[in-house]
């Protein structure tokens, strides 16, 4: 009588859905298949179902069978990448408007600064930071370009897989309304409309900039002290210098600084704090 009364107050399941535990059951056997479209099947299903099929294949990518272990352990990576925001910036979490003004904190190796952003100044740019900062791209980046007298450079992050979808995702140049004289914050660039992550501050006056196209979107306001502690041993990147490759950077990520310029001061964390 008590099961009646609850399917008549909750109505039966739609057809079609099934219990989710045994559904996702049912589709990790259905990797033991020998037919490989049953197999692909399955796959793009439990991809699909997500954080909820996580623990199940992770007994499944424990399993003696080596088969079905590594299909378990590809489907898991998936679904990880998937819950990344960073692997995906055309996502609408990845390319929302800045407020007209807001702040940002960034505790580091060597302490805490604080930059405000004006997003009259540069909204391209403003607009991009923004979302950058939202979704945690600049947590544990190396500033790996550090010149005394002229500025810090930052902003390729320590996970290849996110900086190769990063390579391409360039946006227009801003006109430069504002100089880049100490404390300024502004991206780099590789010529006209090529912004994508990378970022600099400005130790002095480097108003010279102006005219090639790098224009500032923000400065630092609290913390600059902490700016001029950086780590500048490395100087100049390779290979003019004795700095870090950037493209290595790009194709092995932290791995890389943290073997060969390990004393790098770096980015712990970066928030959006008004």
């Amino acid at each position: 009588m008590r099961f009646l009364t609850l399917v008549l107050l909750l109505g039966a399941l739609p057809q079609g859905q099934e219990d989710p535990a045994k559904q996702v059951a049912e589709l990790i056997e259905q990797l033991r298949s020998d037919l490989a479209d049953e197999r692909d099947a399955a796959a793009i299903q439990l991809r699909k179902i997500g954080k909820p099929a996580i623990e199940k294949l992770k007994k499944a990518a424990a399993d003696s069978d080596v088969d079905l272990s590594s299909r378990a352990k590809a489907i898991l990576d998936g679904i990880a990448m998937d819950a990344n925001p960073l692997l995906h910036p055309q996502k609408t979490g990845m390319n929302r408007k800045a407020p007209p003004e807001f702040k940002v904190s960034f505790q580091t190796s060597k302490g805490e600064f604080v930059v405000k952003v004006t997003r009259e100044w540069a909204p391209r740019g403003a607009d991009r930071f923004y979302n950058l900062v939202q979704n945690g791209f600049y947590e544990d980046c190396r500033f790996f370009r550090v010149i005394a007298g002229f500025m810090a450079q930052f902003g390729i992050n320590g996970d290849p897989a996110v900086s190769a979808v990063w390579k391409a995702e360039k946006i227009e140049d801003d006109p430069g309304k504002e100089s880049n004289t100490r404390g300024r914050i502004t991206f780099a660039t590789a010529g006209a409309n090529t912004r994508t992550t990378q970022l600099f501050i400005n130790f002095g006056d480097n108003s010279r900039l102006d005219r090639m196209g790098f224009a500032p979107f923000g400065e630092v306001v609290e913390g600059m002290d902490v700016i001029d502690k950086l780590n500048s041993e490395y100087g100049e990147g390779a290979p003019q210098g004795n700095g870090p490759n950037q493209g290595k950077i790009q194709s092995e990520g932290n791995k890389y600084l943290k073997q060969d310029y390990d004393r790098l001061d770096y980015v712990k964390s970066a928030k959006i704090v008004e």
